[in-house]
């Protein structure tokens, strides 16, 4: 077998990922990049037909207000989840904290409250950006005296069958399928057939170029 050796391509191959790395290695920012990702209520309309949806209902309730120093939010991190915790223990209905935030309060202290909702697993808070600005955490209220409700098993002692059709696989080997493929090959308009023809053209000419260059000897 005759050994082919591409030059340009080895050239091309070796070069232009130095090259690439050469030049833009000065332009990479190392910086590490995080996102994060809150929902906001939705704004009332003014028919406030959309009241259910809105931080207005959740408005008036009972909050504890603990201001928010600014930049000192990360400092005060272990103040705030423990704070968070005893909101949950003491499972108050219609409670819960207000962080108040105003405009000398930087970034960095609301990613700090983020990620004090995480640390004491507090999964109910809003960030009222309509009006105050401030961000809750609300109570998520569990009725002590609930009575869990059994719900029937739907699929309790059922038996399931996984029964494979076989009629795709056998259209597609009798002579049908391949009436029908023609049939509508056929009704393509003739931009189609220009680009089947050249797809057919093309990869006809790849294929000899393949078996010239690597033919055996």
């Amino acid at each position: 077998m005759k050994k082919i050796f591409y030059i340009p391509g080895l050239i091309s191959a070796l070069v232009i990922p130095f090259l690439f790395w050469y030049y833009i290695n000065p332009y990479i920012d190392e910086t590490n990049y995080n996102v994060m990702d809150i929902g906001l209520s939705s704004k009332l309309d003014k028919n406030k037909s959309n009241v259910s949806s809105t931080f207005e209902p959740l408005r008036n309730w009972k909050y504890k207000q603990i201001s928010i120093e600014p930049g000192k939010a990360k400092e005060n991190s272990d103040f705030y989840v423990s704070e968070l915790k005893k909101l949950d223990q003491n499972n108050i209905k219609n409670s819960g904290i207000e962080f108040i935030l105003n405009d000398k309060n930087t970034y960095g202290d609301f990613a700090s409250l983020l990620n004090d909702m995480a640390v004491a697993k507090h999964e109910t808070y809003a960030y009222d950006l309509e009006k105050t600005g401030h961000f809750f955490a609300t109570t998520n209220y569990k009725d002590p005296h609930a009575v869990e409700e059994k719900t029937e098993c739907l699929l309790c002692n059922d038996t399931i069958i996984y029964d494979e059709d076989p009629s795709m696989r056998e259209s597609i080997l009798r002579r049908e399928f391949y009436n029908t493929f023609f049939e509508n090959t056929s009704k393509l308009p003739k931009q189609g057939y220009y680009i089947l023809f050249g797809f057919l053209f093309f990869l006809n000419i790849s294929m000899l170029s393949i078996r010239e260059r690597f033919q055996l000897q």
